[in-house]
C-alpha cells in the first residue's frame, strides 16, 4: 500500500473528511440564510417604496384628474435612479410613464408581480426584470409603479461569489489540515506498529513512545507500556522457575532415584525395604511441597487467586497462625508470642495465612540466636526473651501490617533482596531442610494484594513484615467485631 493510500485510510483522516462535510454544509446553509434574509429585506424595502408612491400619485389623480397624473408621473419618470412608472387608458394604451415595454398580460391583472421590461430610453434590447404593482384607478385606468430588481441581483451574486470562494478555502483548509493531522497521527502509530513488530519477534524489553502531549494515544501507551512491563516480568519470572526448578529439582529427583536404586540393589530384608520405602516417601513429599509452593507462588502472580477473596480481620489469622505454630515452636526451644489489634482486610485469607505461616517458618528454623556470636551482656536482653518470636497485625495509616520478630542473625542488607528471589538459601541457612520458596510465596501474596513484604532489621534479628493495604468502607464494622474477641497477647 502506498503511503498516500495509508494515509486517506486512517480514521483521523476520514473523521477529518466527517467533519468537514459538516462544517462546509453549516456554512453553506449559513450563506444561503443570509442570502435569502437579504432578497427578503430589499423586497420589503421595494414594497414599501412602491406602497407609498402608490398612495401619493392616487391621491394627486383624485384631487388634480388625468392631467394632474400625467404631470405627476412625467416629473418623478426624470430623476436619476427614478422608479418604472406607467399609466394607461382603459383600452391598454399608454399615455404617460417611462416604460417602453413589458412582458404580457402584465396590466391585465392588479397587484405585485415580477416581469422583463425595457425603459424607454434604453440603448440595448436587453430585458431588464423589476418588481412591479399594478393599480386600477377611477375610470378604468391603471398606473404601474415598480422598483428595478438589479441591486437585487447584485448583491445576491456578491453573496453566492463569497459562498463559492468560502466553501473552497474551507475544502482547501480542511482537507489540507485533514491531511497534516493525519500523517501526525499515522506516524504515531507506525511508531507503535514497528515496537510491537519488535516485541512479537521476541524483544521483551520494546516499550511504546510516549509524547509530552498526554492525549489519548500518550495515555494508551503508558497503559501498554505498563501492560508490557508486567509480562516482561512474568516471562522472566517463567524462564527463572523453569532454569530453578532444572537446577534446584535435579538433585532431590537424583537423590531419590540413587535411594531406590540402592534399595534394589542392596537391601535383604522387609525391614531394609520398608526403611528405603519411607525414605522415599519422605523424599517425594518434599518435592510435592516444592511443587504445592510453585503453583501458589504462579496462582498469585497470575492473579488468579482474586477471585477468592472476601473481606476478614488479619488479627485472626495472627492467632491462627499462632494457635497452630506454637508446639513446634516449644519443641525448638523457641517462644512464640501474638500480639494482635483489629485489622480488617480484603483479600484471599488462605493465601495471606500460608504467606505469614511461611515468616513463622523462617523464624523458626533460623531466628535461634547465636549466644557464642551474640553473648549476653548487662543490661541486654535475657536468653529467654532472645528465643522469643512475636506474630503482630496492626493498622499503621492506610495499611495492615503482619509481622513477625526474631531475635537471631536476620539477613545482611545486601543480601535482603536476593533472599527474596525462588530457591534462595543464603549461606547460613543451607544446613536446615527447606526449599528456599518461603519468601517467594509471601512476597507474591503481597504483590497480589496491593502491597509488600518488608525484611527489617530488629537489633539484633530480622522482622519480616507483609504490608497490605487496609479494607476500606468496612473497617468499622470488622474492627467493632474484632474488638468483643478475646486477645491473646505475650
Amino acid at each position: 500500500m502506498t503511503a498516500f493510500g495509508k494515509l486517506i485510510r486512517t480514521t483521523a483522516f476520514r473523521l477529518t473528511l466527517v467533519y468537514l462535510f459538516l462544517f462546509a454544509l453549516f456554512a453553506a446553509s449559513l450563506l444561503a440564510f443570509f442570502a435569502w434574509n437579504t432578497r427578503r429585506l430589499i423586497t420589503e424595502q421595494i414594497t414599501a417604496t412602491v406602497n407609498a408612491e402608490t398612495s401619493e400619485i392616487s391621491d394627486t389623480f383624485g384631487r388634480r384628474g388625468l392631467r394632474g397624473l400625467v404631470l405627476a408621473i412625467e416629473n418623478r419618470a426624470l430623476r436619476p435612479g427614478a422608479n418604472l412608472y406607467l399609466v394607461t387608458t382603459p383600452a391598454g394604451q399608454a399615455i404617460a410613464g417611462n416604460v417602453g415595454s413589458l412582458a404580457p398580460g402584465v396590466m391585465a391583472t392588479t397587484g405585485w408581480s415580477e416581469t422583463a421590461y425595457r425603459r424607454l430610453d434604453d440603448q440595448d434590447s436587453t430585458d431588464h426584470y423589476a418588481l412591479v404593482r399594478v393599480t386600477e384607478l377611477s375610470g378604468g385606468f391603471r398606473l404601474l409603479i415598480g422598483r428595478d430588481l438589479e441591486e437585487r441581483r447584485r448583491l445576491f451574486g456578491i453573496v453566492a461569489k463569497a459562498a463559492q470562494w468560502s466553501l473552497l478555502i474551507v475544502i482547501v483548509l480542511g482537507l489540507g489540515g485533514g491531511i497534516f493531522v493525519a500523517r501526525r497521527v499515522l506516524h504515531r502509530i507506525d511508531a507503535m506498529t514497528g515496537t510491537t513488530q519488535r516485541i512479537m519477534a521476541g524483544d521483551l524489553s520494546g516499550r511504546l513512545p510516549v509524547g509530552r502531549s498526554g492525549d489519548e494515544l500518550d495515555r494508551l501507551a503508558l497503559n501498554l507500556n505498563a501492560m508490557l512491563e508486567r509480562i516482561e516480568a512474568l516471562m522472566m519470572g517463567l524462564k527463572e522457575v523453569s532454569d530453578n526448578i532444572a537446577h534446584d529439582l535435579k538433585t532431590p529427583l537424583t537423590r531419590l532415584r540413587n535411594r531406590a536404586e540402592e534399595a534394589l540393589a542392596k537391601s535383604r530384608t522387609e525391614a531394609e525395604y520398608r526403611s528405603a520405602l519411607e525414605r522415599t516417601i519422605d523424599e517425594s513429599d518434599g518435592l510435592i511441597r516444592t511443587f504445592n509452593a510453585l503453583l501458589m507462588i504462579a496462582r498469585a502472580e497470575s492473579g488468579q487467586a482474586r477471585g477468592n477473596m472476601d473481606d476478614f480481620d488479619a488479627a485472626d489469622v495472627a492467632r491462627g497462625i499462632h494457635e497452630l505454630y506454637e508446639p513446634f515452636a516449644e519443641e525448638d526451644g523457641m517462644t512464640l508470642h501474638v500480639k494482635a489489634e483489629p485489622a480488617p482486610l480484603h483479600g484471599n485469607r488462605e493465601l495471606i495465612s500460608q504467606a505469614l505461616a511461611n515468616l513463622v517458618e523462617n523464624a523458626i528454623k533460623y531466628g535461634k540466636p547465636d549466644l557464642a556470636v551474640q553473648p549476653l551482656n548487662a543490661g541486654a536482653a535475657t536468653e529467654a526473651e532472645r528465643k522469643t518470636i512475636l506474630i503482630e497485625a496492626r493498622r499503621a495509616g492506610d495499611r495492615i501490617l503482619l509481622s513477625v520478630t526474631d531475635r537471631g542473625p536476620g539477613i545482611p542488607v545486601g543480601d535482603r533482596k536476593h533472599a527474596i528471589e525462588r530457591f534462595v538459601r543464603l549461606e547460613a541457612s543451607r544446613t536446615q531442610p527447606g526449599s528456599g520458596l518461603g519468601l517467594s510465596l509471601a512476597s507474591a501474596v503481597a504483590t497480589l494484594h496491593g502491597g509488600d513484604l518488608r525484611l527489617d532489621d530488629a537489633h539484633p534479628g530480622l522482622i519480616a513484615t507483609l504490608a497490605i493495604p487496609a479494607l476500606s468502607g468496612s473497617s468499622d464494622r470488622l474492627a467493632a467485631q474484632t474488638l468483643d474477641m478475646p486477645q491473646k497477647a505475650a
